[in-house]
């Protein structure tokens, strides 16, 4: 008896050491934070080269098909868009569209105009800081009804709307000192506008300076021509660190 006592206790002891061992690889095997295998970062020109290929298919009416149903689903948990686009609110000029993207692709700031306040400015920072995107493409259109208005010198009906005319008056005047005028005038200070939007979201960030500074950001300026469909980068856009 006391043979079969000591053998029952014996076995209770493996058992208990057999538990112990697999309850203490658990942790190792299911951690709440496993070590990135997050690619590099792409270059500011790799990205660029993605994203014109995918205006090409736009413009060429051969955008992909995209599957949509299970990107969503796995973006649920979480988004790392590589690109930011401060673009118009246009009808016209939808980014996504645009550049031929998915859900997850780009983080797109809109604003009359392709200006940005204190919100705008504090949209980017979000990406660059907390989503890690590395390129900011600031985008402006041909015939921009918000840059007409600012050229007409005209004072809008809302301070609201004033607000983003004044944003583009230095764009305006810009274009004056250039000698540009009559029907040259609106196009030269679209062009302006994005250089300007451009340096004003750098100027009031401190956060975005930096992470320029450091290699972190790039900031490229174009223009999306309406009647072709094509972007177009812009003489002098192009803002990364030195």
């Amino acid at each position: 008896m006391k043979r079969a006592l000591l053998s029952f206790a014996i076995l209770l002891l493996l058992l208990s050491s057999g538990l112990a061992q697999q309850t203490a690889t658990v942790p190792a095997q299911h951690s709440a934070h496993p070590p990135s295998t997050s690619p590099q970062t792409p270059s500011a020109d790799k990205i660029w080269a993605d994203l014109m290929q995918g205006n090409r298919r736009f413009v060429t009416g051969k955008a992909h098909s995209h599957e949509s149903v299970s990107l969503r689903k796995s973006l649920a948990t979480g988004q790392h868009p590589k690109v930011i686009v401060l673009a118009c609110s246009d009808s016209r000029v939808a980014p996504e569209l645009v550049f031929d993207q998915n859900l997850g692709d780009l983080f797109v700031i809109r604003s009359a105009g392709n200006v940005a306040d204190a919100i705008g400015v504090g949209s980017i920072e979000y990406a660059a800081e907390h989503l890690g995107s590395s390129l900011l493409v600031v985008l402006g259109h041909t015939k921009c009804g918000a840059v007409r208005a600012a050229c007409s010198g005209e004072k809008m009906p809302t301070p609201n709307m004033q607000a983003f005319a004044d944003k583009i008056d230095p764009a305006v005047s810009q274009a004056k000192k250039a000698g540009v005028t009559d029907g040259a005038l609106v196009e030269a200070a679209i062009k302006e506008n994005v250089h300007q939007s451009a340096k004003d979201v750098l100027a009031s960030s401190a956060v975005l300076r930096h992470l320029v500074e450091d290699g972190k950001l790039t900031v490229f300026e174009a223009e999306y021509q309406l009647e072709t469909g094509e972007v177009v980068r812009l003489d002098g856009g192009h803002h990364e660190s030195p």
